[in-house]
């Protein structure tokens, strides 16, 4: 019986930023924006203070990637290879054809649209790639910039899930966000020809 070969991530590159695998180098970087209380202030677990902390969830963004499960990005420099950040298309229901997507950046690297060009990055191969009909962005409404960016990509508010999650002892919403692949494709074409 011949082993089966492990699925890596496509690079994906844009202006700025390549969306890459990640790398076990990158479990520092990856850990310290875990550990950011700015950054985790609307996160879905409390900051982490250890770096141990981090490996079950790094080690599933490096080796648990599959089309039907969850495709995990490091967002990377395009320039020097550093990790900035994360993006991924998880929760893949490859049957309904459907997937959750999550974004998230260091500190230092906010205000200057990697964030969205990343996620559209993951986007288009979401829905050109994989063959998806839609993606869903769960965010806490009181993340207004995060509010933004998902609409700002054509996303559209369809609901509040009241009290759905509980973060570190604090009872949080979820405004539950839609985007349709024709939607992304129409509003893609129509860039395209501005």
């Amino acid at each position: 019986m011949m082993a089966s070969t492990p699925f890596i991530s496509p690079t994906l590159e844009g202006e700025r930023i390549r969306l890459r695998a990640y790398r076990e180098s990158d479990l520092p970087a990856f850990f310290a924006m875990h550990a950011d209380p700015v950054v985790m202030r609307y996160g879905s677990h409390p900051p982490w203070t250890h770096v141990e902390q981090a490996r079950e969830k790094f080690d599933s963004s490096l080796h648990d990637n599959a089309p039907d499960r969850q495709v995990c990005w490091a967002i990377a420099d395009r320039h020097d290879d550093r990790m900035l950040g994360g993006v991924a298309l998880f929760h893949v229901n490859a049957a309904q054809r459907l997937a959750d997507v999550g974004y998230m950046l260091q500190r230092d690297s906010w205000g200057r649209g990697l964030a969205r060009e990343a996620t559209a990055l993951a986007l288009d191969h979401a829905f050109d790639g994989l063959g998806l009909r839609r993606v869903e962005a769960d965010i806490d409404p009181r993340n207004l910039a995060s509010c933004r960016l998902a609409e700002r990509l054509g996303f559209v508010r369809e609901g509040l899930l009241r009290e759905r999650w509980e973060v570190a002892g604090e009872t949080c919403d979820t405004a539950l966000h839609g985007l349709l692949a024709r939607d992304w494709r129409t509003a893609r074409e129509a860039a395209g020809s501005a």
